[in-house]
């Protein structure tokens, strides 16, 4: 019996359960971490900054295409 899916096609549909900002995210946290002189231990923090700081800016693009 063949498979209904390949595993490509599986590893390409759990890819895209990822928000399309994660990469953004991840870029932003690592610039925080060298900032910090890459210190250790603070990863949940810088990525939670990260995060915060990205969708504060894309609220503030929707806020602007609104007015």
């Amino acid at each position: 019996m063949k498979p209904l899916h390949t595993e490509a096609e599986l590893n390409h549909k759990t890819q895209l359960a990822e928000p399309p900002y994660h990469l953004e995210i991840q870029v932003r946290a690592y610039e925080l971490y060298e900032q910090r002189g890459k210190e250790h231990g603070r990863d949940l923090d810088d990525w939670l900054q990260a995060e915060a700081e990205l969708t504060r800016a894309e609220r503030s693009q929707i806020r602007g295409m609104a007015a």
